[in-house]
């Protein structure tokens, strides 16, 4: 038993005073989850010190003291339970302490609430004490109270009626956790829809004559009081539906009005919903007012609140699928058989869209996905992150429908799915809302900071102790695909059939992999591992800045991009400097065994602009191969992903990024469209689709996709494939177009904001307006007319650019012949073998 445990807990009841205890600044506490457990009500939270350790079993003791309002009661001592949970180590964002014992489950059993047969009714206070030995002959005691979790049932904490009038509600005031025990003096229990209104049923502990239900328009102050009719404790109350429209009313975005039974003498009580024998809450149409509905809503702590607004999905049964989750539910809306639900990532506001199927009386039926299909028609599971859940029209704009939880399908929530490896969480906010959450791949033990800076301090350095083993580790971007030059240079190992052992990193099960490949999960354990031990690693971006080269490691640079736009020391603006983004570059170029050279131009600039003194190979990129020896039956395949019909021509847009253009949350850059869309759907949708393809810094998604023009080509896993089957490529700066003019098909560049990129932003490494292979047109209509012209006159080459396209080529491609991943791999096995020998 642990001494914590064996010493001080039978004699450490807490202190007993009239007075709240101060609360401890250094310790946070906090209540996760709630739940009726049995006849107990389960309180599961953590309470973890600032700056202890509480990693061991019994480094941590939890007890929750109940005061109620009324000092003369005695106060109630809970002792609880310590849990291991690495979720708390991981939500402290910390690396220096583990929390993982931190946290502890209490079980309140109602009963305990009564003294000498009778209910303690009231408000209690509930207190928290944390028990930790920071010294061997020292117990501290820390103290404080329960904080509310971001979501679900540790946001608003389930009620239940623990006696046939008596109703125990959790609740957070000042955000802090209290319990309210109460007889409510009047109990709605039934709903009945009329032609004219909706019949209220309840019961009241006194109802004399002259009491009226009346409702209180917190928007305009209206009042509207209906007589009731009585029988005994009972009563029923007829409320029409014509006075909430009446007056303008009933017409703005959500209105509220405030219920109660009001007594002659003056004297109001609040309505509570009492939904043991059925449901009460629910929607309602309103007559003359398409689309809205009154709402009987009922609120976290119980109270009944009467609500105008637009139909909403009212969802009263989830059941989990192996594919995700499956909703039933009502929305009353005459358009509701026209809608589909829509899942939107709050980071990328990004889609995925499912239909819905309806049936009488607005009754639907809805799949919530735990995957998503890429524009490459590959079923990935959702990113991580939460989606919001919604009903949107299938066949256009309209009004936007939340999914809200209906209290029948409360208890059912969280909901848990798996798709790659991954756990997708059906889970609600702001009581009722029902969103998704897909959660990281790695689990809370792996992915926190305390976890990854001994990862990198403790296991890497002891890894790279071991034999090397032969393998390959490739990287995409930090595990963004199986895709780019990697990917070449993989083929080739496997076309010459070297006994090498494949792993590919995947950032969040993003990634669908060939056969013979195995995913290694970025930051996980095995991946440290990998960094250490595999003989070769082969990335087109940043390794990490922990990353030590091993005698007899080689580590491969093949970088992502010719060069038009100045890079890493080049670039004179404070962007790239002030993210520490060139101090993390310095660490990490010596680490390299080879960097990669497009082009004779490209050497002398990757040398200076990376500040690398080691080896430069000039080989082309591997990743080019495809497009130097086009394959005509990879070329149809791709169409065939993509869904392009036949006869279609393809103008791939794939616009660089803006680093003055950030969103606003921090996440990325905005897409910043100026392309005209609808224009050119109208100008070029007869013959032509349209794929755009943001840069991966970009985090928005095209709008409108979907209409059999506009295609958003963002996820797409390797860009390479696009370039092989556009017959038109238009760009403004990327480095893109380099690839592309090895095909030798027309190029357009939209330089809108030229002498603003070129003079402020980035810079360029050569005069870029004479010598592009291709127009720089500044606005949308003159970019769209050019792309409708080149069509209509059967053009290989915008006229008078072919002697230009032919310059470019043979300075930036001259060494594209299809053979770059054949020298690639030639140079980085030699070192390889002669260290393996």
């Amino acid at each position: 038993m642990p001494v914590l445990t064996r010493f001080v807990l039978p004699h450490a009841v807490p202190r007993v005073t009239t007075g709240r205890p101060a609360a401890d600044e250094d310790v946070v506490f906090g209540l996760l989850r709630a739940r009726w457990h049995g006849r107990a009500l389960e309180l599961t939270g953590f309470a973890r010190p600032q700056g202890l350790d509480t990693s061991r079993p019994g480094s941590a003791w939890t007890w929750l003291t109940l005061r109620h309002e009324d000092p003369a009661e005695s106060p109630l001592h809970l002792r609880s339970r310590p849990r291991r949970m690495p979720e708390i180590t991981d939500d402290s964002a910390q690396p220096e302490h583990n929390h993982d014992w931190s946290g502890f489950t209490a079980l309140l059993r109602p009963g305990r609430l009564r003294r000498e047969g009778r209910w303690l009714l009231g408000d209690w206070r509930i207190e928290t004490t944390l028990f930790t030995r920071p010294r061997a002959t020292r117990v501290r005691r820390q103290y404080g109270a329960l904080a509310p979790h971001w979501c679900g049932s540790g946001e608003y904490p389930p009620t239940r009626w623990v006696d046939h009038d008596v109703h125990l509600q959790p609740y957070f005031e000042d955000g802090l956790l209290r319990l309210r025990l109460e007889r409510p003096a009047v109990r709605i229990t039934r709903a009945a829809r009329t032609s004219a209104g909706l019949d209220l049923t309840g019961v009241a502990d006194g109802c004399p004559a002259g009491t009226v239900l009346r409702l209180r328009h917190r928007q305009s102050d209206a009042v509207i009081e209906r007589p009731l009719t009585r029988g005994g404790d009972t009563f029923t109350a007829h409320l029409p539906y014509r006075p909430f429209t009446a007056d303008g009313r009933g017409s703005g975005g959500l209105e509220h009005w405030d219920a109660a039974l009001r007594r002659p003498d003056g004297g109001t009580e609040r309505l509570c919903l009492d939904e043991r024998g059925g449901p009460v809450a629910g929607q309602h149409p309103l007559p003359g007012a398409p689309g809205r509905v009154l709402y009987l809503k009922h609120l976290a702590d119980g109270r009944l609140q009467v609500c105008v607004q637009p139909a909403a999905g009212l969802v009263d049964r989830i059941a989990v699928r192996a594919d995700g989750f499956e909703l039933a539910g009502h929305c009353p809306d005459p358009t509701a058989d026209r809608l589909e639900l829509v899942l939107r990532h709050c980071g990328t506001a990004s889609e995925v869209r499912t239909p819905v199927r309806t049936g009488p009386d607005g009754r639907f039926l809805a799949r919530v996905p735990a995957t998503r299909t890429g524009s490459d028609g590959t079923a990935l599971p959702l990113r991580k992150g939460i989606w919001e859940a919604v009903l949107e029209p299938a066949d256009g704009p309209g009004a936007v429908r939340p999914l809200l939880a209906a209290p029948a399908a409360l208890p059912a929530v969280p909901a848990t799915a798996t798709a790659g490896g991954k756990r997708i969480l059906l889970q609600r906010r702001w009581h009722d809302t029902l969103l998704v959450d897909s959660t990281p791949v790695l689990d809370a033990a792996e992915r926190s900071a305390w976890t990854q800076s001994r990862q990198r301090a403790e296991r890497y350095p002891a890894a790279r102790r071991e034999p090397l083993r032969e393998a390959v580790l490739y990287d995409v971007f930090g595990g963004r695909g199986y895709a780019d030059s990697p990917r070449a240079v993989h083929t080739e190992l496997v076309r010459r059939g070297t006994p090498l052992e494949h792993l590919w990193v995947v950032d969040d099960a993003q990634a669908e992999l060939p056969a013979g490949v195995a995913p290694v999960r970025i930051w996980s354990p095995e991946w440290y591992r990998a960094l250490a031990t595999c003989r070769y690693l082969v990335g087109n971006t940043h390794f990490p800045d922990f990353l030590e080269r091993r005698p007899g490691q080689v580590v491969v640079q093949t970088w992502h991009g010719s060069l038009l736009k100045r890079i890493a020391h080049d670039v004179e603006n404070p962007w790239l400097a002030d993210h520490g983004y060139l101090e993390a570059l310095d660490r990490e170029t010596p680490q390299w065994s080879l960097l990669l050279s497009p082009s004779p131009f490209a050497t002398p600039i990757l040398r200076r602009a990376f500040r690398y003194r080691g080896e430069v190979l000039e080989s082309g990129y591997p990743r080019n191969d495809v497009l130097a020896r086009p394959d005509a039956r990879a070329a149809a395949a791709v169409r065939r992903r993509l869904g392009v019909p036949d006869g279609k021509r393809i103008v791939l847009y794939a616009p660089t990024w803006r680093e003055d253009r950030r969103r606003a949350d921090g996440d990325g850059f905005r897409l910043d469209l100026r392309l005209d869309l609808d224009h050119a759907r109208r100008l070029l949708g007869r013959d032509h689709v349209l794929l755009v393809r943001p840069h991966a810094h970009v985090r928005e998604p095209l709008p409108g996709t979907g209409d059999g023009f506009r295609y958003d080509c963002g996820d797409y896993p390797d860009p390479q494939e696009l370039l092989l089957v556009a017959d038109v490529l238009v760009t403004d700066y990327s480095s893109i177009m380099f690839d592309f003019a090895i095909t030798g098909r027309p190029m357009y560049f939209f330089t809108y904001d030229l002498e603003h990129y070129r003079d402020t932003l980035r810079g360029f490494y050569f005069d870029f307006e004479p010598n592009a292979p291709g127009p720089l047109v500044p606005t949308s209509a003159g970019l769209l007319g050019a792309l409708r012209e080149l069509a209509d006159g059967g053009a290989a080459l915008p006229p008078g650019y072919a002697e230009r396209y032919r310059r470019f080529r043979a300075v930036h491609c001259a060494l594209d012949d299809g053979g770059a991943a054949c020298r690639v791999v030639d140079r980085m096995l030699g070192p390889g073998r002669e260290a393996g020998a």
